[in-house]
């Protein structure tokens, strides 16, 4: 598979209802029944330490789902209970990464005449194929998409960062938009599972539809005690 593809693995955020088991077993259980696949655990969440006694906290793995450690201290989690893992920081750093990347995305695509203008998204060449298939495969349409300039210096890009071209309707949107997608995405992953047992999920593949869904799956996590529970689930 290409390095860019818009057929990537997924992230999984499952929540637990207060009792029930809330180990990635469980996590991987709900999604299976859920989505009829198998999944495995995301080291994503950065871990909170208490400010006095983080020294300590640090070495512990209590309310914690597979954790990862650096010189003894844990570092990441795969999940654990909800006041234990620093959601704002996971969301900052990707904030910034998305920045920084943003920035020199703008400034290459600015460095050449043909690459300046703005190209047609994926989503465009998508909706072609849908309404009629016959006419465009996905595989032209994939062709299409892939061989405007624009896409075609995305893809040749041999610097410091990654540019996937099937976030190119992200990129044009500007800079606030690219990093409120990511930082979104730090906190969420792709798709959520409730306590409840509720799938959300974006309508459809478009960067308005998945923005619809992040913003609804924040709030629902916002609204979530410290206490409650959370595991990450990454599927193919």
């Amino acid at each position: 598979m290409p390095k860019h593809t818009p057929l990537t693995d997924q992230v999984v955020t499952v929540c637990f209802a207060p009792g029930e088991d809330a180990d990635w077993f469980s996590a991987s259980e709900k999604v299976n029944d859920l989505l009829n696949v198998n999944g495995t655990p995301a080291r994503r969440y950065h871990v909170r330490h208490r400010r006095f006694i983080g020294w300590i906290t640090r070495f512990l793995d209590y309310y914690l789902v597979d954790t990862a450690r650096r010189f003894g201290a844990i570092t990441k989690a795969a999940g654990g209970r909800k006041g234990r893992l620093d959601l704002n920081s996971g969301a900052a750093t990707a904030a910034t990464q998305a920045r920084l990347r943003w920035h020199a995305w703008n400034q290459y695509m600015n460095s050449t005449p043909n690459t300046r203008r703005e190209a047609r998204t994926w989503e465009d060449f998508q909706a072609i194929h849908r309404t009629d298939p016959a006419k465009l495969s996905l595989t032209e349409a994939r062709r299409r998409f892939e061989q405007q300039p624009r896409i075609v210096a995305m893809l040749a890009y041999s610097g410091a960062h990654d540019f996937n071209p099937y976030e190119l309707a992200i990129y044009q949107a500007g800079e606030h938009a690219y990093a409120g997608l990511h930082w979104r995405i730090a906190i969420v992953g792709d798709l959520l599972i409730t306590a409840e047992g509720k799938l959300l999920k974006p309508a459809s593949d478009t960067i308005a539809d998945r923005m619809r869904f992040f913003n609804e799956a924040i709030k629902y996590l916002r609204s979530l005690k410290p206490s409650a529970r959370l595991c990450a689930v990454t599927i193919s």
